[in-house]
């Protein structure tokens, strides 16, 4: 492998480390690189080093430690350079990946970048937070025959490497077209819309009803998965492009859609997401102790300051935290809920791990955290203690019979019953999106859900464009993403033929 590693670099190293790729001369289509495949199919995949469970449960960090340029290099040689590119297809903002892991085995991290940010505003979030496994690593050829390449974390590694070294470059002229944006909601739609719309010289000011911009980015994701540095540099580059953050606003109840228009905004983006979590409807689901996700996580995660008035108190979670879900953001919470201290933690699911959504990785870092999980279970009823606080969940155990409409097999009761004993229980079943704010300034929605169609992702009231979460429901930051750049090209062509300016 050795010998078949130093040819491959020996080949890399004929082609300038800036040699573009054309879109009429694939790379992959070269006959030298035919060769190569064979041998690039024999380097394993690199070791990607994280911190051990017992030290990383005691930090905040995030669990990966970083990879060195070399490793970095290596592992984009696995990339065989398909023509296809069925990661790119399976990639929701069409990443180049081959182009980008070109630059790399070559050593030009800060090139590598700029292929991802040609397609992507947060590949250094992106290639943290996506489920790469459904995506583009699950379609890389490589895979099919060893451990696919590991884009996700190739990704996040040539962003970090292009901010640390000066790469966020600041050129735009705010208000150089006289028009003037409004976007709701500052989370991964909301962002990209903004950044793009700035490009483009329109003046944009994004509106959202935290404390600090980022939404679900600041206030979903907790710390072990993206230290929050990250965020506070993207939201320091995007007020240098000249976009204001105006926070503590709630559109649709502080100010109107209606509002937004009069006061001189030519055009509104909706991208208020879904951050409403669900509730359980069982006795005894509002007694102390019993939290949403949502809550649980920020009060754990983030600086009083960073929270509303209401949630600044100390959030004491008690030795024994059970969590109700089986998704991400379940495992956010058990992992989160380690980190507090809490000894005994563990997460129920009405189903088996087989249908369990959300990523595999994930579920394994919380066993390796310790987390306990007890599958077939569903909540019917929560049991107070002498001080009215939580004291134990009582469940009904479950077997799977017929697949129900999402195709997972449905869980229905054996008839048999047991309890789990818990200082805070919390709930993580999904979230939906704000239908006070869909129902805002006449837009057409469907309950919660906006209705705006793509590619233009224009609402049925003139000048209201919307994306992300509130369209689709709650799904990936990397599709929120896709769906505001999409939205901002079809903004910007109708503010630019559709909006009269003064000259």
């Amino acid at each position: 492998m050795r010998v078949a590693l130093d040819k491959l670099k020996w080949r890399a190293s004929r082609y300038e480390s800036g040699h573009p790729r054309r879109k009429d001369e694939p790379l992959a289509d070269r006959a030298d690189l035919k060769i190569d495949r064979k041998a690039r199919l024999q380097i394993p995949r690199q070791k990607l080093p994280k911190q051990d469970p017992k030290v990383r449960i005691h930090n905040w960090h995030e669990a990966y430690l970083p990879i060195d340029l070399e490793t970095a290099k290596t592992e984009a040689l696995r990339c065989i350079q398909c023509p296809a590119a069925p990661c790119t297809k399976a990639c929701p903002v069409h990443n180049d990946i081959p182009g980008a892991f070109w630059k790399l085995e070559q050593g030009d991290a800060m090139g590598a970048a700029e292929v991802f940010y040609q397609t992507s505003n947060l590949p250094e979030m992106c290639g943290r937070l996506c489920p790469q496994e459904r995506l583009c690593e699950g379609d890389c050829v490589v895979g099919k025959k060893a451990l696919p390449v590991a884009i996700g974390r190739l990704e996040a590694f040539v962003a970090d490497h292009y901010r640390r070294n000066g790469g966020y470059d600041v050129r735009c002229l705010p208000d150089a077209t006289g028009r003037r944006a409004a976007v709701v909601g500052a989370g991964p739609a909301g962002l990209a819309v903004a950044e793009e719309l700035a490009k483009k010289g329109h003046a944009v000011t994004v509106f959202d009803s935290w404390p600090e911009p980022g939404g679900v980015l600041l206030y979903g994701i907790p710390n072990f998965k993206m230290e929050k540095e990250i965020l506070d540099e993207k939201i320091e580059y995007l007020r240098k492009l000249g976009i204001e953050f105006v926070c503590n606003t709630y559109v649709g109840k502080d100010v109107s859609i209606d509002q937004l228009f009069e006061r001189g905004y030519h055009a509104v983006f909706l991208g208020h997401g879904a951050s409403l979590g669900n509730r359980l409807e069982a006795p005894g689901s509002d007694l102390p102790g019993v939290m949403i996700a949502t809550e649980f996580l920020v009060r754990g995660n983030l600086r009083p300051e960073q929270l509303p008035e209401p949630m600044r108190q100390p959030l004491e979670a008690g030795e024994r935290v059970l969590v109700i879900g089986g998704g991400d953001t379940a495992m956010d919470c058990v992992r989160t809920a380690v980190r507090l201290g809490a000894k005994e933690v563990a997460c129920c699911y009405r189903r088996t791990e087989a249908e369990q959504a959300g990523r595999v990785e994930e579920r394994v870092h919380a066993r390796e955290e310790g987390v306990r999980f007890e599958y077939l279970a569903a909540p019917l009823r929560f049991e107070a203690g002498e001080d009215g606080r939580i004291a134990r969940v009582h469940f009904g155990r479950m077997e799977l019979g017929e697949p129900d409409e999402s195709g997972r097999r449905r869980p229905v009761p054996t008839g048999e019953e047991f309890a789990v004993e818990a200082d805070t229980v919390v709930i993580a079943i999904g979230y939906k999106s704000d239908e006070e704010l869909a129902e805002e300034g006449g837009v057409e929605h469907n309950r919660d859900l906006v209705v705006a169609q793509p590619p233009a992702f224009e609402t049925s009231r003139a000048g209201v464009f919307a994306g992300g979460d509130c369209v689709n429901g709650a799904d990936l930051v990397v599709t929120a993403l896709a769906d505001g750049r999409r939205a901002a090209e079809a903004m910007h062509t109708y503010l630019m033929e559709q909006v009269e300016v003064a000259a």
